[in-house]
């Protein structure tokens, strides 16, 4: 007789089997046991069942957990900052890919030339990281799932090209929408900082190959940000020296 899940056990969640998988394989065998290629055969906007796991975050004396390891970049674009009332709850290092599809370009409003096809975003696939501790994954919408369940979307703020010009640009994210108790249920803002890669090729897409999908490495940090609560010290990147 198979034993059946109960339904609290089991959460709704935004990303594939395959890269539930990829989580488990990083746990045990390191990021580097992560394999980009693989990450092609998949949607990563396909839904699936997953069952919560036991994993946790460690957490202060406020509820919520600290950076770990994971360092602020020494400078950061004030339109990056979030509210002056959200503060560092998370602090983790992100490796994967983004993945850009070949897609035509839409009609040109004259006297405008008419573009051609153009690499465009799909969706990121990632695992995030606290020292050899997996946390969390990241993938499209976009958006974030912690390893107790508890699953944010993002909807984009603001934009900072990277002080490296071959990688993807800074950002500052608000929670859209949430789902699920746990670590991410009181996120409120995140920003993406210190990328590495993860640009679009900028050759390779022509009508000859629309449809076409590439998968460039990349690394960031994700900080992701609670409300404050009342009286406590504040702590965003822009002000940890």
């Amino acid at each position: 007789m198979k034993t059946r899940l109960s339904r609290k056990a089991r959460l709704t969640v935004g990303f594939s089997a395959l890269a539930t998988g990829l989580v488990w394989a990083a746990a045990c065998g390191g990021l580097d046991s992560l394999d980009p290629a693989a990450l092609a055969a998949t949607d990563p906007r396909a839904p699936i069942a997953l069952e919560k796991t036991s994993l946790a975050l460690a957490s202060n004396d406020t509820g919520h957990s600290h950076t770990g390891r994971l360092r602020c970049p020494g400078s950061v674009p004030a339109a990056l900052d979030p509210p002056a009332d959200a503060t560092i709850a998370f602090g983790f290092a992100a490796q994967g890919v983004q993945i850009y599809t070949c897609t035509a370009a839409g009609p040109a409003v004259p006297p405008a030339v008419t573009p051609g096809p153009t690499f465009t975003l799909k969706a990121p696939h990632a695992v995030l990281s606290d020292g050899p501790q997996v946390r969390a994954v990241h993938f499209a919408g976009p958006s974030w799932q912690a390893l107790d369940g508890s699953l944010i979307t993002g909807a984009k703020v603001a934009s900072s090209p990277s002080p490296d010009p071959t990688a993807i640009p800074w950002l500052l994210l608000k929670a859209a929408t949430h789902a699920g108790t746990g670590a991410f249920a009181d996120v409120t803002f995140i920003q993406r900082l210190d990328t590495v890669g993860g640009v679009a090729p900028s050759t390779g897409c022509d009508d000859a190959h629309l449809g076409t999908e590439v998968l460039v490495p990349y690394r960031s940090s994700y900080f992701f940000y609670v409300a404050a609560a009342p009286g406590t010290h504040v702590r965003q990147c822009s002000t940890i020296k």
